[in-house]
């Protein structure tokens, strides 16, 4: 809520990111890093409930994964210059939702979601194909 004062919201950004860490006790969570090119009004309350999530999750030994928009946009869409109404129809498509999650911020983390799944899927990958590599030589 933005007519929240600054100190009220961080609070309650640091009690949900708990309440969901104890409810579904993930080993890992993804962020988006900072970027801001048009709005840098928003840099500092962004940057102040990123630090919050961090901490928490920190707190919580959730290990967490930043991704840059350019590579969330290329693990969503295919294009890293993709528009966001794009990234929203893939996220739609992907998820197959019946439309685009609202607000905004909803199809944003399901992005973010989707691009650590398919970065940990292909690090997964590599990581087998090295170790069988690795063991095929050792015979």
């Amino acid at each position: 809520n933005k007519n929240m004062p600054a100190g009220k919201r961080l609070i309650k950004i640091y009690r949900e990111i708990k309440k969901i860490i104890a409810q579904y006790l993930p080993d890992e969570a993804a962020i988006e890093t900072l970027y801001f090119t048009k709005n840098s009004k928003s840099a500092m309350p962004v940057a102040q409930a990123r630090g919050v999530i961090i901490f928490t999750l920190a707190e919580g030994e959730v290990d967490y994964y930043e991704y840059s928009p350019l590579q969330i946009k290329l693990a969503v869409v295919g294009n890293g210059k993709a528009e966001k109404r794009q990234v929203q129809e893939m996220v739609k498509l992907i998820c197959k939702l019946p439309e685009i999650p609202e607000p905004d911020h909803a199809s944003d983390a399901l992005a973010i979601a989707i691009c650590h799944a398919n970065y940990s899927f292909r690090n997964k990958q590599n990581k087998q194909s090295n170790s069988q590599s690795w063991n095929i030589k050792q015979k």
